[in-house]
């Protein structure tokens, strides 16, 4: 999972069959399968009605769930919440006796009788805007007219003793939707009222949870990265994108990262699900991109230009990609068998989310998207955003307990100082071997010895590095992820002749210091400059000073209901745009009607020591190209 914090505005307080995997009848299991079907054709009130035949029980109380928590989120996400109408019914169309145990679990009782089971489930992305807690968007749901965004366990639950079985999932829909999927489809079939039913086959819960799709007015494209197939499947509400018009980002980013990654190939498929929110009321506005073993469901601004839309897929579907390496390939028991309603959580966000993200970066330096100066950028970026978290922390310990506090509330770390632990320990490495190998080798040789169906034993796993790499990458990790000693990031610099120095830094106009230039009167609910506009040369310029009320945005009274929909526009402001806002300062507007120009902040970068000694200038070659 990766998402784009900067933007989110909450820390102030604060007709194609084509698309779809084929399975023939010699792929179906002998398990007895559970049937699920969605009714995308009926829907009411915004809601779309589900029912579950699960066959026989020998038992008289059976519990149903949907998740509390699911794979690649580290937040209670409660799914059963935004169930309603539960019914269950005998052989004979009567209600069965059931009761709901908590948000997300309902006990049947007669469990011997049961039949069906019905219910109506609403979506997520029409209240993320509310006061009501939801889902983080690209593991939520979509019920409109023209796009249903079925991350499939909103939708459909597990019965406990019954999660290995298989699932025959049938959904009904509009016949002219487009319907792109990363679940293998078993048939179809139209019926007279212009609909069409779906059937697909999964081999066990798992693999529902895993398999998101995308039904309505979409876009797709199809295409070939070496032998993987890409599948590109795009929304875009008032189409000022296309698949067509993103595919050769895609086709360049995935060609980069498979050379990148080398020997690492775990799926003949990729499937990307884009959904461009218009950020309005209704719409989804946490952005970012929720990975699964074989696609990744993102949510990005539809108002992004072509190139700012362009550098945030590079960002973030190359990081959700690289989760094939890890936890993917490489993962714990927590991770391999993993409980929906009461799960345990992993030593290893450093790897899982950490390394995923410094490859994310480091690919592009290393396959030539970016320049050296331009990753050395985003190193240091990391280190300003990491600085605001407490740096003592063990990275162990925050991972274990990672939705309790004070842990919860440093998550965001994972891709600042966990991208930035990753980094030491390719710099150590590579020290180490004289340049011969990096973190990207280790990663590999994990991989073959785990892989995607045998998990490692979570409390063995730093000993087990230690023994394949270094005593020096053992005493790292006892110092600075189990243990809460910060790290000097300078020391490593110096193994690569790197030194930081003061300079101009190019940085957005809602940023500076690595951190939102505004915040929040909780009681007016009123925004205002905070002291980082002071390290900002744009507002500097406009004479915009600590304290100053940001009053009118497009003729809008701003206030802390519709900040988040602005800072988002705000975020997409380029070079010679025409900006018209107020703010007020001592009691007096001001209009500021001007032409946007680059925004800088005084901070410090890294640049290369001119005489470099010759091994320290070969490790850092071998660092960003090798």
């Amino acid at each position: 999972m990766k998402k784009i914090n900067i933007i989110i505005f909450s820390s102030f307080i604060f007709i194609s069959c084509g698309t779809s995997r084929i399975l023939t009848s010699s792929d179906l299991a002998i398990r007895a399968p559970i049937k699920a079907s969605l009714l995308l054709s009926n829907i009411k009130d915004d809601r779309i009605p589900v029912e579950i035949n699960p066959g026989r029980f020998k038992s008289d109380s059976i519990i149903y769930r949907l998740p509390k928590v699911v794979q690649g989120t580290y937040e209670i996400s409660n799914f059963g919440s935004y169930v309603s109408n539960f019914n269950a019914y005998d052989y004979k169309g009567i209600n069965l006796p059931a009761k709901s145990l908590d948000e997300n679990s309902w006990i049947i009782y007669s469990g011997k009788k049961l039949d069906r089971i019905t219910y109506e489930v609403e979506d997520t992305f029409d209240i993320e805007n509310t006061d009501r807690k939801t889902p983080f968007s690209p593991a939520g749901t979509n019920i409109e007219k023209d796009n249903f965004m079925l991350n499939l366990h909103g939708f459909i639950g597990y019965f406990d003793l019954l999660k290995n079985n298989p699932y025959e999932l049938k959904i009904t829909a509009n016949k002219e939707f487009i319907r792109s999927s990363a679940i293998p489809k078993v048939s179809e079939y139209y019926d007279e009222y212009n609909n069409i039913t779906t059937s697909y086959y999964a081999d066990r819960y798992f693999e529902i949870t895993d398999n998101p799709m995308m039904y309505g007015e979409l876009d797709v494209e199809e295409f070939m990265v070496g032998d993987i197939k890409i599948v590109l499947s795009v929304y875009s509400p008032k189409k000022k994108h296309s698949a067509n018009s993103l595919k050769e980002t895609v086709e360049v980013m995935m060609k980069a990262q498979k050379k990148y990654l080398g020997s690492i190939n775990t799926t003949s498929r990729y499937d990307i699900f884009l959904y461009l929110s218009d950020l309005s009321e209704n719409a989804p506005s946490g952005l970012g991109a929720l990975e699964h073993h074989t696609s990744t469901v993102v949510v990005l601004s539809e108002d992004s230009s072509r190139e700012s839309l362009a550098k945030s897929i590079i960002d973030v579907v190359a990081h959700e990609f690289f989760h094939i390496v890890t936890p993917l390939s490489v993962h714990s028991e927590d991770i391999h068998f993993f409980d929906y309603n009461s799960p345990t959580f992993s030593k290893h966000l450093w790897m899982y989310e950490g390394v995923t993200e410094y490859f994310a970066q480091h690919f592009q330096i290393n396959q030539g998207l970016i320049d050296k100066n331009e990753f050395y950028d985003v190193i240091m970026g990391k280190i300003r955003s990491a600085s605001r978290y407490d740096d003592s922390m063990s990275f162990s310990k925050m991972s274990e307990n990672i939705l309790e506090e004070p842990y919860a509330a440093n998550y965001y770390n994972v891709y600042q100082k966990g991208a930035l632990i990753a980094m030491c320990i390719d710099v150590l490495l590579r020290k180490e071997s004289n340049g011969l190998k990096g973190i990207l080798a280790l990663m590999k040789e994990l991989s073959k010895k785990y892989g995607k169906v045998k998990p490692f034993n979570d409390d063995l796993l730093f000993n087990e590095i230690e023994l394949i790499t270094y005593p020096s990458i053992g005493l790292f990790i006892k110092n600075h992820i189990q243990g809460n000693i910060p790290i000097n990031y300078n020391d490593f610099f110096d193994f690569l002749d790197l030194e930081l120095r003061m300079d101009n830094v190019e940085t957005t106009f809602i940023q500076a210091n690595g951190q939102l230039i505004f915040r929040a009167d909780k009681e007016s609910e009123n925004i205002y400059f905070n002291s980082n506009v002071l390290n900002n040369s744009f507002w500097l310029n406009q004479g915009v000073n600590e304290n100053d009320l940001f009053k009118s945005f497009k003729g809008e009274i701003v206030s802390l209901k519709n900040i988040n929909f602005i800072l988002n526009q705000m975020f997409e402001w380029d070079e010679g745009q025409s900006i018209d806002l107020i703010i007020e300062s001592n009691g007096k507007e001001k209009n500021i009607n001007t032409k946007l120009v680059k925004t800088y902040m005084k901070a410090e970068r890294i640049f290369e020591i001119p005489d470099s000694s010759k091994f320290k200038k070969e490790i850092r070659e071998s660092w960003l190209y090798k």
